[in-house]
C-alpha cells in the first residue's frame, strides 16, 4: 500500500499544530487541502487519525500511535535531506533555534552578525521561552540552555562565556536614600525587583562567599514574567525604584557607565556558562552543522 510521504508530513503538521488553520500557517498550505489529504490518509488505512470538533483537533489513539512512529523517521528524512543540501558549496535552508530570553540578550548578539555574514543561504529563525521544551516536539533543530537543565541523550556544545554571574545592583540615588547593604539579608529590608519563572514561582535570590550560600526571597514593589519583559526591572532600577538581581553581562552597560552601582559584589555568585544542545541523531541538518562548527570554531 503505497503511502505519498507528503500525505504523512501533512497529517503530522496538522496534528501538532491543533488544528487546519494552524497547520496552514506553518505548512502554507490551505486549510481546505490539509483536511482533504488527512481525510485521505485515513481512507487509505481504514482509521481515524483525528478527532475533530469546531474549536479543536487532536489525535485519537491511533493517530498517536502513528505519530510516535513517524515523527523520528521524518526527522531522519529531512535531516538526510538538508545533508545532501549541503553537500553544495554554502549550507541553505532554515536553521531554528530555541533559546532563553537571556541567551538572546548576552550571548548570541556576538555570535549571529558573524554567522550569518559567513552563511548567507542560511536563515536564522530564533524562539525566545524561558522554560525547557523537547525540541524536536516543538520543531526547533536545536535549544540554548544550561547545563542543570539539559537532558542526558542530548549532544551539548558550549556556546558563549563559560562562567557567568548573577549580579545585584541598584541606582547611586537609591543607594543614597536607603543605604547600601553590607549583607545579602539586609536585602529584606530593600525595595526588590522580582522576576516569576514559567512555573510560576518567584526566583530566589542567591548569594556566596567564602563557601557560605544565603538564598532570600526579598520584599518588591515590581514582578515581571521571565522572559522580554525582564527589560522593565532593569530601567526600573535606573529610575531609582529599587535593587535589581540579573546576569551580570545583562547590567554590564549601566554598571560601566555608572548608572547603576553595584550592590553586594563580593556575594556574586558563579556558574557554568550555557550550551547549545541538540538530538544525538545520525543526520545533522546542514545548517545546524554549520552553526556548530562555527560556534567551535570561534569558541574563546
Amino acid at each position: 500500500m503505497a503511502t505519498d510521504l507528503a500525505d504523512l508530513n501533512a497529517f503530522v503538521a496538522v496534528a501538532r499544530a491543533g488544528g487546519f488553520r494552524q497547520a496552514s500557517r506553518a505548512t502554507g498550505l490551505s486549510a481546505s487541502a490539509l483536511s482533504e489529504t488527512v481525510r485521505r490518509l485515513e481512507d487509505r488505512l481504514g482509521v481515524r487519525l483525528l478527532n475533530r470538533t469546531t474549536r479543536s483537533v487532536a489525535p485519537t489513539e491511533a493517530g498517536q500511535r502513528l505519530i510516535n512512529r513517524l515523527t523520528p523517521a521524518l526527522d531522519e528524512v529531512e535531516a538526510a535531506l538538508d545533508t545532501v543540501k549541503g553537500l553544495g558549496d554554502r549550507p541553505a535552508g532554515t536553521l531554528k533555534l530555541n533559546v532563553p530570553v537571556s541567551a538572546a540578550v548576552i550571548v548570541l548578539p556576538a555570535i549571529i552578525p558573524a554567522f550569518l555574514k559567513a552563511y548567507p543561504d542560511i536563515v536564522l529563525e530564533l524562539v525566545i521561552e524561558e522554560r525547557f521544551v523537547d525540541v524536536l516536539a516543538a520543531g526547533c533543530d536545536a535549544g540554548v540552555r544550561y547545563e542543570e537543565k539539559l537532558e542526558q541523550d542530548m549532544i551539548a556544545v558550549p556556546i558563549g562565556p563559560r562562567f557567568q554571574r548573577f549580579a545585584a545592583a541598584a541606582a547611586p540615588a537609591y543607594l543614597d536614600r536607603r543605604g547600601r547593604p553590607q549583607h545579602p539579608r539586609d536585602l529584606l529590608q530593600h525595595d526588590c525587583l522580582r522576576g516569576r519563572g514559567s512555573s510560576g514561582a518567584l526566583l530566589a535570590w542567591e548569594f556566596e562567599r567564602d563557601g557560605e550560600i544565603v538564598i532570600i526571597d526579598p520584599p518588591g514593589p515590581l514582578i515581571v514574567s521571565i522572559g522580554p519583559g525582564v527589560e522593565m526591572i532593569v530601567q526600573a532600577a535606573l529610575a531609582g525604584t529599587g535593587v535589581v538581581f540579573l546576569f551580570e553581562d545583562w547590567l554590564r552597560p549601566h554598571l560601566n557607565s555608572g548608572a547603576l552601582e553595584p550592590v553586594l559584589p563580593d556575594w556574586w555568585q558563579a556558574f557554568s556558562g550555557p550550551f547549545l544542545y541538540y538530538p544525538g541523531r545520525r543526520h545533522v541538518p546542514a545548517p545546524l552543522r554549520a552553526f556548530v562548527d562555527f560556534i567551535k570554531a570561534n569558541r574563546d
